[in-house]
């Protein structure tokens, strides 16, 4: 049996086109191993039963990585039977809400998880109207001047609150930064996502690499370069290929998430973030996507979850 075979077989059951919220993917995590489970497949409007963006790569059992935290995955970080204490990084790719809103919530969440070591957490630099990822931070947490001040111990690891060790990366920054090293290896770079600044991140594994686009409109070589022969990569489809104006320079057609996906060589291709716009048409932009890329294309459901073999 091939690879792809196997992979399609995993995931045969968890994948749909639909804009139904997925019952809870209770084979996730495996015992060993790694696994992409989906928090939010949604956008930043409250129609379509999905939570907003976040992802979590689970490691023999464990829930080590967490990328985006959009309104609504607090809930299903809960329902996925996630752990704050076993989190290793926390990768945030911009201070849109619809990949950020709930991140104070998880961090109230885990004032009760019993966790006792730091928690790395990266985010892009200042850029624009948008603050860097100190600056947000923060915007809500700082002792007298916070929104949520009472948490400031996530700052300095005051208060029987861990503390936050912060990589914030430069929106200009040209070549990939690490923001993880050991035994799990994450990789940071930025991506066009029109004055909004975003960054991608690369989770490595042993031989397996999950690559999170995150918001961008596919424009960038150097981002093609960085997800080259990424086990799995994942890319948001909120607009559909007629789309034009603000929202080519925000996101990326159809045709351009599978061009960047065959330039990259990607293994499976995951399509994540809808909204109304794309799911209008879904199996249409489906279709273009799996026209222009020829692996496997799944679509992503909130809580479902995707093992990945082992490539060794």
């Amino acid at each position: 049996m091939t690879y792809k075979t196997s992979l399609l077989l995993l995931v045969s059951g968890l994948w749909t086109v639909t804009t139904a919220c997925a019952e809870p993917a209770r084979q996730c995590p495996p015992a060993d191993g790694v696994a992409l489970q989906v928090l939010g497949s949604g956008g930043p409007i409250a129609d379509d039963g999905r939570a907003s963006t976040g992802y979590i790569v689970w490691i023999d059992g464990r829930s080590r990585v967490l990328v985006d935290a959009g309104g609504g995955t607090f809930l299903r970080f809960g329902e996925a039977e996630a752990s704050f204490v076993d989190m290793d990084f926390v990768g945030l790719s911009h201070f849109h809400t619809d990949h950020s809103a709930d991140f104070p919530a998880l961090l109230k969440s885990g004032n009760f998880s019993g966790r006792e070591e730091p928690l790395p957490v990266a985010g892009p630099g200042p850029g624009g109207p948008f603050p860097g990822l100190g600056a947000w931070l923060d915007s809500m947490l700082a002792a007298r001047s916070g929104a949520y001040g009472y948490l400031s111990g996530y700052l300095d690891g005051s208060g029987r609150l861990v503390k936050l060790l912060q990589t914030e990366v430069a929106p200009d920054t040209e070549e990939p930064v690490r923001v993880l090293d050991g035994e799990i290896t994450i990789d940071a770079l930025p991506v066009p996502h029109a004055i909004v600044p975003a960054l991608g991140y690369r989770v490595t594994v042993g031989d397996v690499s999950i690559v999170f686009a995150s918001d961008q409109n596919g424009s960038s070589e150097a981002f093609t370069a960085f997800a080259k022969d990424a086990t799995l990569l994942v890319m948001h489809l909120p607009i559909p290929e007629g789309a034009t104006g603000a929202a080519i320079k925000l996101h990326a057609r159809p045709s351009d998430v599978a061009r960047v996906a065959r330039e990259a060589g990607a293994g499976t291709l995951v399509l994540s973030h809808f909204m109304a716009r794309s799911l209008a048409d879904l199996d249409v932009n489906v279709g273009i996507v799996r026209t222009g890329f020829e692996g496997e294309v799944v679509v992503a459901s909130d809580l479902a979850c995707m093992p990945v073999p082992d490539q060794s």
